[in-house]
């Protein structure tokens, strides 16, 4: 969520002049978040803000101040991009062939336990409880590290169980509570998990409040790019990633080729934007700025559906080898010059801007004096 268009709003309305200073690199040790210096004077309103990026401190010394007219909810981060590049991004992003991720469905947060530590569970931790498969639901396991593919599969939750993950969450029924159920919350209320915030607030402290499988995992902490990922496995999972349900009459399409079509420069580009970066060079995305992240739209996908299966074999390998960029121009290949006949320029444009905005991020990850 841009939660500064509002402030922004009321600089320009109140202000003459408004002058922002950005930092290419994290300033400010022990500060995670964007940091914005602010100019203002005069008296308002201003129709645009004057911007410099600063790669450190020392940079201040030669300020070199651009132009930017902000429109609506655009964030800071926006006035960072070429004008030429923001233009081709615009044209693409407003057209049919993109539309927000929410026209597409819901996206909300997974289960919230209140200490993974005590409510996930190993296959082997469950038996040696003594627990049984009512008293659990099968999960992904903690983290998105294991969804950096196209689908989660059912083979794939079980690989991972047999390697010890923790693929189960203790949620047992509390109108048949088994025995080992309860020894095993009585260990935790000795260990003093039920005075944990979301354990406390909640009775009994012990139950998890459920969220159904999704359709779609969406990976909301992010190093490289963020990842849909199709549920095949049809397993639950934690708030480390995000949910997607889609609507009915897009659900089958949309869980075969939503993957696979959001690994394009213009959504990725668009990722950048609507997420906010922290410290350790990390992308992240809340769901409501995930709402607003574009993507190819139900009637592109329809159009380009069987070149796009046509490259699943070749993705897959590739993002196996963790060779996104390979990946990224076989789907503009199909999606943005096969279909939407961008020219090279305009997207080695948008290219260009992502890349930027990702070495940025990067440069973020070191403090300064490293």
């Amino acid at each position: 969520m841009n939660y500064a268009a509002a402030v922004r709003r009321f600089l320009m309305q109140r202000f003459g002049s408004v002058k922002l200073i950005l930092f290419e690199e994290r300033t400010f040790p022990g500060v995670s978040e964007e940091v914005v210096l602010l100019l203002a004077e005069g008296t308002g309103p201003t129709d645009h803000c004057e911007l410099h990026q600063a790669q450190n401190l020392e940079d201040l010394a030669n300020l070199r101040w651009h132009r930017w007219s902000p429109d609506g909810q655009d964030k800071w981060l926006s006035a960072l991009i070429p004008q030429g590049a923001a233009q081709n991004y615009k044209t693409l992003v407003e057209s049919d062939a993109f539309t927000p991720l929410k026209d597409w469905g819901d996206t909300s947060l997974g289960m919230v336990t209140g200490n993974n530590r005590f409510f996930c569970l190993s296959a082997s931790e469950a038996s040696e409880l003594g627990l049984r498969k009512k008293d659990l639901l099968r999960i992904s396991p903690p983290g998105s590290r294991h969804l950096r593919g196209l689908t989660f599969s059912e083979k794939a939750w079980r690989e991972m169980r047999d390697l010890g993950a923790r693929v189960y969450l203790f949620r047992p029924d509390q109108r048949q509570l088994s025995a080992a159920s309860k020894v095993y919350i009585a260990s935790g209320e000795a260990s003093g998990v039920q005075d944990a915030y979301k354990c406390r607030v909640r009775s009994p402290w012990w139950k998890v409040p459920r969220v159904p499988a999704p359709d779609l995992f969406l990976t909301y902490m992010n190093h490289d790019a963020p990842r849909l990922v199709t549920n095949e496995a049809g397993v639950e999972c934690l708030n480390s990633i995000h949910c997607v349900y889609l609507k009915d009459r897009n659900r089958a399409i949309g869980t075969a080729l939503l993957p696979i079509s959001m690994l394009n420069s213009v959504t990725l580009l668009g990722a950048e934007l609507c997420g906010r970066s922290y410290g350790g060079g990390m992308l992240k995305l809340e769901p409501r700025e995930a709402d607003l992240w574009p993507v190819p739209s139900e009637s592109t996908l329809r159009d380009v559906e069987s070149e796009l299966e046509s490259l699943r074999p070749q993705l897959a390998l590739h993002l196996r080898n963790g060779d996104l960029a390979k990946v990224v121009n076989l789907v503009d290949r199909v999606l943005l010059t096969g279909h939407l006949k961008t020219r090279k320029s305009q997207l080695d444009s948008i290219r260009d801007a992502r890349r930027a905005m990702f070495d940025r991020r990067l440069a973020r990850s070191r403090t300064r004096g490293e």
